[in-house]
């Protein structure tokens, strides 16, 4: 409705327009033929109608070309209407003429100032259409058609005089100093500002930093004054040179400067000795409040590699140049990584340097996350194979006490003596169980528990763990899941936080465990590990006490890393924690929110009731005959393993033959006339490991029983599988008991 308005407003005033123009001549006519005497009636009455439409022609030229004047400048700006003898119209988006003025004659107003109105009129109205503005000089350089959109589906037209270029008088009397050029370079006219300016006769030698830039900023040779030359073309191949002076503010700006203020890309323009001169916003936000103009750049960041000050130079001399190096830097007291590349430029006529900047904080983080897995990975194979090492150091020390206890009763001196040896034996075997835990290669014996039980149980246990001050409450969900794990290692678990928790809270407090079902309706992200949706049962141990600090957070899981005093812990307990959960298949976190203490969040699978078959009653332990009958092949690489376990097996009433390889084991076997009951191999050993070698040494004995026994746990085998079908496992270390108990049971099997 607005824009037909707008149009019927424009049409109504052209048509006054035409109609005072037209009674305007007719008076004008009639007047002049009453005066001349050709009027045949009386005088007066042509007279006073002649004066009438004159009057009344004007009368409406004036009011409504006013009006006119006011409509289009009041709905489109006074510029769209600068006179009534511009010519002015109206169309639609696809040029069709609605309304026009009477300086726009004929049914193409286009065509009074274009020679093939077509072409211009389809450019001119899909850019109108589409930007809401389109320019274009008409044909001859001698008009400039101007089209805006106004509305939804109206375009305005207007066609303006081009202005003749100005004359040099105007030029020559300007404030502004000028020079003008042949088209040699040589200065043939200037005015007396350019004379005042160069403080003498001017000529293109007052600019110090030749050749010339047009639009660029200059150095005037005899004040070192900056000022910006504009270069305009003149007639004949001349050129007109303004010469606009700058202030200091503006040069240390840089007059374009306020451009690449807004764009995300940081950049900063510095001295050659690293005074910083210019910096836009993105540059500011990384560099901090220090970064203004005079602060030296070696302030802000430092190099990692190379100091700031030696690089500026190197780029300086033109040498590696636009190479990206990290540096280190403090914005809002947060330390920050920026890379940063500098190049060599001769801006204004003085060379300077650029820097660009980007952030580089969350790849040096990502950087040290990868560092720190290989750290850990490195850690955990070495944990890995010093547990392997000291479980076969511990079944030879545990193995010979077991000898040595079985020829001493307890009444002998040197029982106690034994036994003392034997516990610490056992302590070690833990302590390399929490390496191995760690490493994630202990040996699991996973049970379909309920938690609920097991927590009943521990709670005896935590609260002789925890002290007066401290208390401990436990909440159970209902109806929890039962779940598939190692009790005795899930144990572990608990009591490693419940006792962290008791250490943070030094004035006391209280340690909640609370369990619950949870079901994931879709995949969880959280601290970059992804729980697969299903259903989980959950444990929470949260404390009361000071919390865990933001920054020490991410690194409690790491192996050796602790948040107490020294002396006070190994740093172990979590790492452990976190290698039995995951070997487990469950997931372990931590959050800290400030002033509220410790939360550690377990996730672990719960166990299907349809497929959890019912748990086998107990058998009554009862003392077993441990001795038997049948020929032992004992494969181990390790001499005091093996010197003990042949003892044991002997004493049992076992034949035993030893081999210390598994290339020595397939030659034993070469004799047909070798009958062996069940084959005893350690599972890593140099050259043929054990499934190796027992693989084919099934081929011609298939029907012969097999254990292995490693310090590793059970999946850890070549390839994540001994490959042995039948085959039974003994964990190191053992005890005579445990060795004589197993092989008599796969040989009963």
């Amino acid at each position: 409705m607005r824009d037909r308005a707008e149009i019927r407003a424009i049409a109504g005033t052209s048509g006054d327009l035409q109609a005072g123009a037209a009674l305007a001549v007719a008076g004008s006519l009639l007047l002049v033929a009453t005066l001349a005497g050709g009027w045949s009636g009386p005088a007066a009455a042509p007279s006073a109608l002649a004066v009438a439409l004159l009057v009344f022609g004007l009368y409406l030229l004036a009011l409504r070309g006013a009006a006119a004047t006011r409509t289009i400048a009041g709905r489109h700006g006074i510029g769209y209407f600068e006179s009534t003898l511009a010519p002015v119209f109206v169309t639609d988006l696809a040029g069709r003429t609605l309304a026009q003025n009477p300086a726009a004659r004929g049914d193409d107003p286009l065509a009074a100032v274009c020679a093939d109105p077509e072409g211009p009129r389809y450019r001119l109205t899909r850019e109108a259409g589409l930007n809401g503005v389109a320019t274009e000089t008409a044909s001859g350089g001698r008009s400039r058609i101007i089209v805006s959109r106004h509305g939804r589906r109206t375009l305005l037209w207007r066609v303006e005089p081009v202005e003749a270029p100005r004359p040099v008088a105007s030029l020559r009397e300007a404030g502004v100093p000028w020079l003008r050029l042949d088209p040699e370079g040589r200065v043939i006219e200037s005015n007396p500002a350019a004379a005042a300016l160069a403080g003498g006769p001017p000529g293109l030698e007052m600019l110090a930093d030749l050749p010339l830039r047009p639009d660029g900023v200059h150095l005037l040779a005899a004040t070192g004054r900056a000022v910006r030359v504009m270069v305009l073309p003149g007639a004949d191949g001349c050129r007109d040179l303004l010469l606009v002076p700058l202030d200091g503010a503006e040069v240390s700006g840089l007059v374009p400067d306020h451009f690449l203020d807004e764009l995300p890309v940081a950049l900063a323009r510095l001295e050659t000795d690293g005074r910083l001169t210019y910096a836009n916003a993105a540059a500011r936000q990384l560099l901090g409040d220090r970064a203004r103009p005079g602060v030296n750049l070696a302030d802000l960041i430092e190099g990692l590699g190379r100091p700031i000050a030696e690089r500026l130079a190197d780029t300086t001399r033109g040498r590696a140049l636009g190479r990206s190096e990290v540096a280190r830097g403090t914005a809002d007291g947060q330390e920050v990584f920026l890379q940063v590349a500098f190049t060599r430029t001769v801006l204004d006529g003085a060379p300077s340097l650029l820097a660009v900047l980007s952030d580089a904080t969350e790849l040096k983080t990502l950087e040290a996350q990868f560092v720190q897995s290989q750290k850990m990975q490195a850690v955990g194979q070495l944990a890995g194979g010093v547990a392997h090492d000291f479980n076969n150091l511990l079944t030879a020390i545990n193995g010979h006490c077991d000898l040595l206890l079985m020829r001493h009763d307890v009444a002998d001196v040197e029982h106690g003596d034994l036994m003392q040896i034997r516990q610490n034996a056992n302590r070690a075997a833990a302590l390399v169980r929490q390496l191995l835990a760690f490493s994630r290669k202990q040996t699991l014996r996973p049970t379909i528990i309920n938690l609920q039980d097991t927590l009943s149980e521990l709670a005896h246990l935590l609260n002789r763990l925890l002290t007066d001050k401290v208390t401990l409450k436990i909440e159970h969900g209902s109806d929890l899941a039962p779940v598939r794990v190692d009790e005795r290692q899930l144990e572990q678990v608990i009591m490693n936080l419940v006792v962290n928790a008791r250490d943070a809270m030094p004035r006391g407090g209280e340690v909640r465990i609370t369990t619950r079902n949870e079901r994931l309706a879709r995949d969880l992200s959280r601290d970059r590990a992804v729980i697969l949706k299903g259903d989980y049962v959950v444990i929470e141990v949260a404390d009361s006490g000071h919390g865990i600090p933001e920054g020490k957070l991410h690194k409690i899981f790491e192996p050796f890393f602790t948040t107490k005093q020294v002396g006070e812990g190994t740093g172990l307990g979590l790492s452990t924690a976190y290698g039995i959960i995951k070997q487990t298949g469950g997931f372990i976190f931590a959050e800290s929110p400030p002033g509220q203490g410790a939360t550690f969040t377990i996730y672990l699978p719960a166990y299907d009731r349809v497929e959890a078959a019912p748990a086998a009653e107990p058998e009554p332990k009862r003392a077993r005959d441990l001795t038997g009958r049948g020929l032992v092949l004992l494969v181990e690489d390790e001499d005091p393993v093996r010197s003990f376990a042949a003892r044991a097996l002997r004493l049992r009433g076992y034949t035993v033959v030893e081999a210390a390889s598994g290339e020595e084991a397939l030659e034993i076997l070469e004799d047909p006339g070798l009958h062996v009951d069940i084959m005893l191999s350690d599972v890593i050993m140099p050259g043929l490991d054990g499934p190796a070698w027992v693989r084919e040494a099934r081929q011609a004995r298939p029907g012969s029983k097999v254990i292995f026994m490693s310090g590793y746990a059970e999946d850890a085998f070549v390839g994540g599988d001994s490959g042995v079908p039948g085959s039974a496992f003994l964990p190191k270390p053992f005890t005579l008991n445990e060795l004589t108990q197993k092989v008599k049971d796969q040989l009963e099997a």
